[in-house]
């Protein structure tokens, strides 16, 4: 038996006999981890009360190498509640949690990934961005952290560069841009959209639009879909 001790968040909890919570947790240390809350739903408001997503939690985890691990302690770090006060930053942060359960692998810590998820919720809670930029900039990143990233500079399968100025195929399935020799693909990006996508990618959400973030959320919708067995449209 050991004991993991870690800052985490809350992205799942589902209730498990009479009075237990099954949560699934994003930690620092361990990565994604399943807990076993006991009496979780009987007044145990000291471990429960810190269960709710958006907020970073320290927990005290004993793991006995099981597919469960047993929530000892946990206590709230970083409490956000302006979040929870506005309709579209909240969706925005329940997108990214969400993305990061499925995303995730079991116990492997996703170091990049974990600080990509604490940047858009602290942007969040601030309120001075765009929870969908934001959400758009934090998704793409979210991929490249666990492999599935975008290319948008040149063909996925031959490596020819994109030049400048120029609309471009692109398969999010297949992981970003195919050039027509190569046999192209059903989806098309206009210089202008490639342009504010890859700003995106790159972290200056400042220099993209609300409409380039939708177009990146579909492409982030599509790459779901076909790497983590997300239904299309979810979010």
């Amino acid at each position: 038996m050991s004991r993991i001790d870690s800052e985490a968040l809350v992205v799942r909890t589902v209730e498990f006999g009479e009075s237990d919570v099954i949560a699934t947790l994003v930690t620092e240390q361990a990565g994604k981890l399943g807990a076993v809350v006991r009496g979780a739903r009987k007044g145990r408001a000291r471990i429960g009360g810190a269960l709710e997503p958006l907020h970073t939690i320290a927990v005290l985890l004993e793991d006995k190498g099981g597919d469960l691990t047993t929530l000892k302690e946990a206590r709230i770090v970083r409490a956000r509640t302006r979040v929870a006060g506005s309709l579209e930053a909240l969706g925005a942060a329940g997108s990214a949690l969400r993305w990061a359960r499925h995303l995730f692998p079991p116990r492997t810590p996703e170091p990049v990934g974990w600080r990509v998820l604490i940047d858009l919720l602290e942007v969040l809670e601030e309120g001075t961005a765009s929870p969908r930029k934001e959400l758009a900039r934090a998704g793409l990143a979210l991929l490249s952290a666990v492999g599935y990233g975008l290319e948008l500079n040149r063909c996925v399968s031959c490596g020819r560069s994109c030049p400048p100025g120029k609309a471009a195929c692109v398969d999010a399935a297949r992981g970003g841009l195919v050039c027509l020799a190569c046999g192209g693909a059903t989806g098309l990006l206009s210089a202008e959209e490639r342009d504010g996508i890859r700003a995106l990618a790159a972290g200056r959400a400042d220099e993209a639009t609300e409409a380039h973030a939708e177009t990146a959320l579909r492409l982030i919708d599509l790459a779901l879909a076909a790497h983590a067995g997300l239904e299309r449209g979810w979010r």
